[in-house]
């Protein structure tokens, strides 16, 4: 749908056109604005959004449009920016303050590609090159670099890579908040090659700065590898996102295990996640030669009883990338023979609390026993 009549220029910019020249699907656009006021938008019938600058909702799209833009550093970090949209920003000036050609296509109403820094090229070749020195201005452009790593498989250009190591070793990075790091983080990690992230992360130096308990992972080149190839293998199986955080804290101490999720302010579902991992995945592995006891054990611990789906989240991280599964079905086997036992019936026939959770138990353990030798 067209905007309503007016004088100014509408382009779509960023990763819309991005993805349709990459033929991915295209589920939201944003389009940048060239040539209006605040004003003139508003008496065009759009509604403003924008806290920092001025964006706006289409009244029939609700699509983002954005003023055109200039930015000027004004201080360290992402915070740090001093914009200025005015009629007379051009459509270069505002491509020129993006991170990546590949996120500097625009594409007018014609469908004319407007490309001043070879991002079509960039995408053929499969190369995230930045637009311009100031991509150094905005630290959270590391992490974004390493995400679209992830996301499309490209190699970073040199003369990016080096950029980046010199953002990391001079601590622009250390401006960033947990919130933001744990965003980008999280939204790498549910691409379909996470390990790329960390990989990228790690050679810059700049995982180290955000999370050096992760980083920390690479102090045994082997097993950094091995969660890597985990990490990729929950990918490939569709895992949650606290199910592919907990892959990377299978290898961390507990108190490691806090320590980042205190860094980074984890939400609930992943902390406790990547805490069960750090604490249990090497049970879990073993199941194929755990007792009985040892399983009720194990289900007791973790809660398996009243979080059966987090308790299935633990076996995905724990079992990620593993070639013999079938430890996890025993395992599932043997929670749901135990599951089924009637908590109801027993109990209507016991006496007080104590006899209950007794008996309870003992059906438990008699259930997971029968299971285990099916």
């Amino acid at each position: 749908m067209t905007p309503p009549e007016h004088a100014f220029e509408t382009y779509v910019v960023g990763g819309a056109v991005r993805d349709q020249l990459l033929g991915r699907p295209v589920n939201d656009r944003d389009w940048v604005v060239v040539g209006a006021t605040p004003e003139e938008m508003v008496a065009a019938g759009f509604t403003p959004v924008g806290r920092d600058f001025p964006v706006f909702l289409h009244p029939q799209t609700h699509e983002e449009y954005a003023l055109a833009r200039t930015e000027r550093k004004t201080a360290r970090g992402y915070h740090g920016f001093e914009f200025r949209a005015a009629p007379d920003v051009t459509l270069e000036q505002d491509l020129a303050r993006r991170d990546l050609t590949i996120n500097a296509i625009a594409k007018d109403a014609d469908g004319r590609l407007i490309d001043p820094h070879h991002g079509t090229a960039d995408l053929k070749a499969g190369v995230l090159r930045h637009v311009s020195p100031a991509f150094a201005e905005d630290p959270v452009r590391i992490l974004r670099v390493a995400r679209f790593a992830a996301r499309f498989g490209f190699r970073i250009a040199p003369e990016t890579q080096k950029l980046m190591r010199e953002m990391a070793d001079n601590g622009e990075a250390d401006a960033l908040v947990p919130e933001r790091v744990w965003q980008e983080l999280a939204r790498g990690l549910m691409e379909q090659r996470p390990s790329r992230m960390f990989e990228v992360l790690r050679e810059c130096g700049a995982l180290g700065r955000v999370a050096p308990e992760l980083d920390a992972l690479w102090d045994d080149p082997d097993v950094a590898a091995e969660t890597m190839r985990a990490l990729d293998a929950a990918a490939g199986a569709g895992a949650t996102l606290p199910a592919r955080f907990a892959v990377l804290a299978r290898w961390l101490e507990p108190l490691a295990v806090e320590s980042v999720a205190n860094r980074l302010k984890l939400p609930a579902d992943c902390r406790e996640l990547a805490q069960l991992a750090a604490r249990y995945a090497n049970t879990v592995l073993d199941a194929a030669e755990l007792d009985a006891p040892s399983v009720l054990e194990l289900f007791n611990v973790t809660d398996a009883w009243r979080r059966p789906e987090r308790f299935g989240e633990l076996l995905a991280a724990a079992f990620a990338g593993e070639a013999d599964p079938s430890g996890r079905a025993r395992l599932e086997r043997a929670r749901a023979a135990a599951a089924a036992i009637n908590a109801g019936e027993i109990a209507k026939g016991s006496r007080n609390a104590g006899e209950i959770q007794s008996r309870i138990g003992a059906e438990r353990l008699a259930a997971i026993a029968r299971a285990l030798k099916s």
